[in-house]
């Protein structure tokens, strides 16, 4: 039996915003799939063994089979079924390969059934999948049409809505309401694939094991709502026995255009240089077996790092994050050929291209991938370039997703003035020490100057405003903020050193330690730190204390990491410490990022061990959530966030592991 861990929500079909399926559920029989959303974008699987009619995913189709496993791993999530002496190996594979942005920008997930004997006989086994057109359209009421066909060798089935407009849709928890849907198998005659009603397919499967002879009749008017049609594949394994008997099928979601920044629309990277979609498929299963075993190697060495840094509770946390951290980014092509790499602010307004959810998100694209970190900020320089934006600070973000073309509100009390600005300075520190980007930060120097400018003027003790934790309100004389902004400063002396700007690299080093010795003054609350430097009484979590040590600012003495640290350990409620002294909620990033704050494992695994209990026992079922309450563990708000990424963070304190992944790529 493969062993199985428990996640709030298991990853499926996970490529990007719009193209996003998950089980909420333990069982894969025991609900619909879902959007990352909430809504049904619904899988159906059923297995016919010896006439007798089962299903494995879905809860419609018949008796279920038992499932036996279900293993979450970064790029693969593979169930394991049986019933009548049958086994079934379902997986599930996205390949979100950080080397390979071409790889990485497909709109594609492999869904790989494997069967076999486990009673010693031989048995007939059929196997039935299908995909809703609900994947494809945002709200039941959508008319819909399909069909089937062939193409580079594959047979497809598709379905998407009429009348549709690509980009048109924007907003939060939205689905994609453009595009197509694609089944696709390859070309073999024991593989038959249909568009038509689900209860039509499903019944036709389960009398006789086929839908060979379910046409495709259905009104091009229909409305999803009332025919509910979906893109099926049916494989006749014929007798099986011991040896594992494999059918490749894929979908894929053709959305025409990826993103529109500045009012111009992008295309898919893969799309880069003019390849077609239906060319995309059939190198897609050409290139399986090597992607089969690249994705096993990334999961396998990623996983293995964080085992020998943090221990297999933190693998099992990482192993749920990471499709989660990357397909809340849609990557596009620029005109030039260049990658740009737009987040989604999931579950919390639908923003694109937002700097305060890219700085929680970074390590894990420090790690894996410095590239497409360096992806995401070059169109926040863009828009500057663009003279839109006439603000001194940095922007929150670029508008609402898909849409990246720009916001131009600056006033200071609905913007984050000294957050993004920290946030900038010390993600292009960190592009410099973890990825090298000297040209990238060289070019946009003049830029990250004005902000260090304004941290000077600004950062040591903000006035009110809002922060990243901005679901808390405003807050004057924030300690955090403040830090933040200091470590900001000396990130940005560091760059200036390296490229060779002696003088400005003197002039912010000194203001950095100054305001590092007033904080360490202001801040001071006893036995931790304060809030606010006027709210006596008052705690937070320094998250921002994070980068002193691994970019080596050396701004702050080791001594106020260890108090933080020994105060956290002893204010920690069943699921975590909280974010504050205000409420009993936490962040999900935050605390991981405060568990490495000493850089010790016993430390660590304090801070780490609750936030295990809460992926175990959350009563909410959704998408890794990032803001929980930590005494009874349920989702206060957002999900499926690529915030999750900063859950990696612990793999950029050890060196040896930094240059492996540099040396491997």
């Amino acid at each position: 039996m493969t062993q199985q861990r428990r996640y709030p929500a298991v990853p499926l079909v996970v490529h990007d915003p719009f193209f996003s399926v998950w089980s909420f559920s333990d069982r894969l029989t025991e609900s619909w799939s879902c959007h990352w959303g909430g809504a049904d974008s619904r899988l159906s699987g059923i297995l016919r063994i010896d006439g007798r009619s089962l299903r494995f995913a879905g809860p419609d189709g018949g008796e279920a089979m038992e499932q036996t496993g279900c293993e979450v791993l970064p790029t693969r999530t593979i169930y394991t079924f049986s019933a009548g002496g049958v086994e079934l190996k379902f997986t599930f594979l996205s390949p979100l390969l950080p080397d390979d942005p071409e790889l990485l920008s497909r709109p594609l997930c492999y869904l790989v059934p494997e069967v076999r004997a486990i009673d010693g006989r031989e048995h007939d086994v059929q196997f039935y999948l299908d995909c809703g057109a609900d994947w494809i359209v945002n709200g039941a009421g959508r008319q819909v049409a399909g069909g089937r066909g062939e193409a580079a060798g594959l047979k497809l089935a598709f379905a998407g809505g009429l009348n549709d407009h690509p980009l048109r849709e924007c907003g939060d928890i939205v689905k994609i309401d453009w595009g197509r849907l694609y089944l696709a198998a390859p070309a073999d005659p024991a593989t038959v694939l249909r568009y038509q009603k689900a209860e039509i397919l499903r019944g036709s499967f389960c009398r006789d094991g086929s839908i060979d002879g379910c046409d495709d009749l259905l009104d091009p008017m229909t409305t999803l709502l009332f025919n509910w049609p979906v893109c099926a594949a049916s494989h006749d394994f014929g007798r099986v026995g011991a040896d594992p008997e494999t059918l490749r099928l894929a979908v894929a979601c053709d959305d025409i255009f990826a993103i529109e920044f500045l009012n111009e629309k992008l295309v898919d990277y893969w799309r880069k240089d003019g390849e077609s979609f239906a060319a995309m498929l059939g190198r897609a299963f050409a290139d399986y077996p090597g992607i089969e075993r690249r994705a096993a190697e990334f999961d396998d060495r990623l996983l293995a790092d964080c085992r020998k840094l943090g221990g297999e509770n933190y693998a099992v946390l990482c192993a749920g994050a990471y499709r989660q951290a990357v397909a809340a980014h849609k990557l596009a092509a620029d005109r030039r050929g260049r990658a740009l790499f737009f987040s989604k602010e999931n579950h919390s307004n639908g923003c694109i291209a937002t700097v305060d959810v890219t700085y929680p998100s970074a390590p894990l694209f420090l790690l894996v991938a410095p590239e497409l970190l360096e992806a995401m900020l070059v169109p926040i320089f863009e828009f500057l370039e663009s003279r839109r934006w006439k603000c001194d600070f940095a922007p929150h973000d670029l508008g609402t997703y898909p849409l990246a073309n720009g916001q131009y509100d600056c006033n200071p009390e609905t913007q984050m003035p000294v957050e993004e600005c920290g946030n900038m300075l010390l993600l292009a520190g960190a592009l410099l020490k973890f990825g090298d980007r000297r040209e990238f930060v060289g070019r946009h120097y003049g830029q990250l100057r004005k902000w260090a400018v304004y941290l000077v003027g600004n950062g040591m003790d903000p006035a009110s405003q809002l922060c990243t934790d901005d679901f808390a309100g405003h807050l004057a004389h924030n300690a955090n903020l403040a830090l933040k902004a200091i470590l900001g400063l000396g990130a940005f002396a560091q760059a200036a050193g390296i490229l060779g700007e002696t003088d400005d690299a003197e002039y912010f080093r000194a203001v950095a330690e100054k305001f590092a010795a007033e904080w360490l003054k202001a801040a001071d609350g006893g036995e931790c730190t304060r809030l606010a430097f006027d709210q006596a009484g008052s705690w937070s979590q320094k998250y921002n204390l994070v980068y002193d040590r691994l970019l080596e600012l050396k701004l702050f003495p080791a001594s106020l990491a260890e108090r933080e640290v020994a105060f956290y350990r002893a204010h920690q409620n069943r699921y975590g410490l909280p974010l504050d002294s205000r409420a009993d909620y936490t962040k999900l990033d935050w605390l991981l990022y405060c568990a490495c704050l000493t850089g010790k494992d016993d430390d660590f695994q304090a801070l780490l061990s609750p936030v295990i209990d809460f992926l175990k026992e959350s009563p909410s079922r959704v998408p890794m959530t990032d803001w929980y309450d930590t005494g009874s563990g349920a989702q206060v708000g957002f999900q499926a966030r690529s915030v999750v990424g900063g859950l990696f963070i612990r793999l950029l304190y050890d060196s040896e592991t930094v240059a492996s992944w540099r040396r491997g790529r």
